[in-house]
Parts: C-alpha cells; sequence; structure tokens
C-alpha cells in the first residue's frame, strides 16, 4: 500500500496532534459560517497566512483530508518537518522546474480524491501594514481545471496570537470563518484572474470589517 493510500490515516492523527498542540498553548478556536463540507468531495482551500500556526490551525478545523502545497524552507523545522516533506507538496521558489513538480503532484492528488490546500498569497507578507498579499493564480488555474469548489478560509486572530516575530503573541481566541464555497464548474482558465480577484476579496473584506 503507497504512503497516498495511507494518508487519510495520517491525517487524522495529524488533526489530533494539531488540536491537541493549539490547547496546550493556550489557544481556543471559534469557527464561524461552517458550510458543510462533502467527504467524498475534493475542494481547494485559500486561507491567509500570518502565523506559524495557520499550518496547525489548518488540520484542526478541516475534516476532509487534504494536503498542503508548502515552501521547502518548512522541511527544515526539526521532526515537523520530516513528516511535512513525507506527506505533503514541497515547492522549491529557487527551482522553476519544481514549481511545475508541484503542480502535476497536485493535480495527481485532487485526481486521487485528496484536497489541497493552498495559501494563496505564497508567503506571509514582509511589510506588517499588509492586511493581505497578493494572490498567485496557481491555484485558481487547479480548481478551474478540475472542476472544484474553492472555500475561502478567513483566519483573524493567528498573527496576534502567534505571530513571526519572536516574543510575541498570547494566548486567547482563534477565529476562523469558512465561507461560501466559489464554485467553477461553469469557468474555463480566462476566467482564473476574475476567480482569483473574487476570492481576494472575500477574505479582505472579512479581515476589514
Amino acid at each position: 500500500m503507497s504512503k497516498e493510500k495511507w494518508y487519510p490515516i495520517f491525517f487524522k492523527i495529524a488533526s489530533t496532534w494539531a488540536k491537541t498542540i493549539l490547547f496546550v498553548m493556550g489557544f481556543k478556536i471559534k469557527l464561524e459560517g461552517q458550510k458543510k463540507i462533502d467527504s467524498k468531495k475534493s475542494y481547494l482551500f485559500c486561507p491567509n497566512h500570518t502565523s506559524m500556526i495557520d499550518i496547525m490551525l489548518m488540520f484542526a478545523i478541516t475534516k476532509n483530508p487534504f494536503v498542503f502545497v508548502g515552501k521547502k524552507e518548512l522541511t527544515k523545522i526539526p521532526v515537523f518537518g520530516y513528516v511535512f516533506k513525507k506527506t505533503n507538496i514541497i515547492v522549491d521558489r529557487t527551482d522553476s522546474k519544481s514549481g511545475r513538480k508541484a503542480f502535476a503532484d497536485a493535480d495527481r492528488r485532487l485526481k486521487n480524491g485528496t484536497s489541497i490546500c493552498i495559501f494563496p498569497e505564497g508567503k506571509v507578507p514582509s511589510d506588517e501594514n499588509i492586511i493581505l498579499d497578493v494572490f498567485k493564480s496557481g491555484a485558481f488555474r487547479l480548481a478551474i481545471e478540475h472542476k472544484i469548489p474553492i472555500v475561502p478560509i478567513t483566519f483573524y486572530d493567528s498573527k496576534k496570537r502567534f505571530s513571526y516575530t519572536f516574543f510575541s503573541g498570547s494566548p486567547g481566541k482563534l477565529r476562523v470563518k469558512i465561507h461560501d464555497f466559489i464554485t467553477t464548474d461553469e469557468l474555463t482558465l480566462d476566467d482564473r484572474i476574475e476567480l482569483k480577484q473574487k476570492t481576494f476579496d472575500v477574505i479582505y473584506k472579512s479581515l476589514i470589517k
């Protein structure tokens, strides 16, 4: 049995691990607007990205097995990095071939029924004043090609609770909103820019309220 067939079991373990770590760190998740996710369907999850705990938060709130498309730097984290490398899709942003391979891997996972999670900003914004950085197009091309729904997700408190700045943050509430799905059934690749902007607008308007 391949490691991909074992992935749903790993996902349940990862979900339990994430919930436990967040609880021990003093965080309480408050999930808002949760639309029913069909366990037999694939989705493309698109959350905003501001904190190291965003990965754990995704594992904690999502029941559907999914894999991340994540940057190579995450594989350098002790223990976590090894597991992340073995179970998710890694992108080396300094290697153009890596990007093509990553999206070929994502294409295969989607065909096998596994959902994908991509932080569409591609990285955590370097400027502290940026509420939501510009989205990259790759996620939206994948969604259109596979005719799967986009699931915009807003993390409101990750940056406040546990930012990339050392010795910052505090225990408390982690509010998360799963927005209405954006369907791609009738879209073509010519619509990917409009789809990207529509997804951006949903998350951005939620953050500035």
